[in-house]
């Protein structure tokens, strides 16, 4: 018989959301895998539980994998835990979920809390469709092609986001995406330091949360979920249509960055929403 692998949901701030059935998992199976496991261990003496610890990351020695998957074979449990939240969730995990089901091996979650679900049911946005796009690249440049991608995305979006990042990003959330256009108001949410002493959620335009934000740097601190209401629904008139098929022809026979900018001096359509334009059209074909 072959054990179990839980996967374990941790608080996000309040160690008060600790649910009963993960701390009884977690007091009763032989191991338990953790992302960092100084960190957790902080969490488990205030639980009181001395359950063995194993150090394991998606980007690890195969043998922190091959340590877990083993004792699994001799039929013991064993917890998947994060530094906070659901892991798998922008948090380690994934490798070890597929091989344990891959070899046959239960996997069952304890379910709890998670920074983007709790941020969105307290942001007022809509949550009926959403897209989840974790941490966006490093990187402006990166950053910035990863956010012409969703120019069209009509779910709300959610991001995760570090403190030492959260004005760049804001930055190019802002002229990317143009969600501070008049004509097309989007709004933005930005929740910080979930429950915890001094969480805060802030709305308005990129150009108002950065001028927040800078007013006061302490408003910089702490872990973001950073939410931006989907963009408004387009319906196409014959000058879309008109754009749409100079379009189409264009990406057929040239490279993809080559199709936009010769679309945009044809057309005089912004470049940014002309490249999402093409990337769908590159999906279809």
């Amino acid at each position: 018989m072959t054990g179990t692998l839980y996967v374990v949901a941790t608080p996000i701030g309040n160690l008060g959301d600790m649910v009963p059935r993960a701390v009884e998992i977690l007091q009763t199976v032989a191991l338990i895998a953790a992302e960092d496991t100084r960190h957790s261990g902080r969490l488990l003496k205030h639980l009181n539980i001395d359950t063995p610890m194993t150090p394991y990351h998606d980007r690890g020695d195969q043998r922190q994998s091959a340590r877990i998957l083993g004792a699994l074979a001799k039929g013991e449990d064993v917890a998947l835990i994060s530094d906070a939240g659901t892991p798998l969730i922008s948090d380690p995990g994934y490798k070890l979920v597929r091989d344990a089901r891959q070899c046959g091996y239960t996997v069952s979650p304890i379910p709890g809390p998670c920074a983007a679900i709790a941020a969105l049911s307290a942001a007022g946005l809509p949550s009926d469709r959403f897209a989840f796009e974790g941490f966006l690249p490093a990187k402006s440049g990166e950053r910035r092609k990863r956010l012409e991608t969703l120019l069209v995305e009509q779910r709300t979006l959610i991001f995760y986001e570090a403190p030492h990042r959260i004005l760049d990003t804001l930055t190019d959330i802002g002229e990317v995406l143009n969600v501070q256009n008049n004509e097309a108001q989007r709004n933005i949410v930005l929740a910080r330091e979930l429950s915890k002493t001094f969480e805060t959620f802030l709305s308005g335009s990129a150009a108002e949360l950065l001028e927040i934000l800078h007013a006061d740097p302490n408003q910089q601190r702490g872990e973001f979920v950073l939410m931006i209401e989907g963009a408004p629904k387009q319906t196409q008139n014959a000058e879309d249509a008109d754009v749409e098929k100079v379009l189409t022809t264009l990406v057929a026979d040239l490279p993809l960055k080559q199709a936009v900018a010769l679309a945009a001096k044809i057309t005089g359509v912004n470049k940014n929403s002309l490249y999402q334009r093409g990337l769908e059209l590159k999906a279809r074909s």
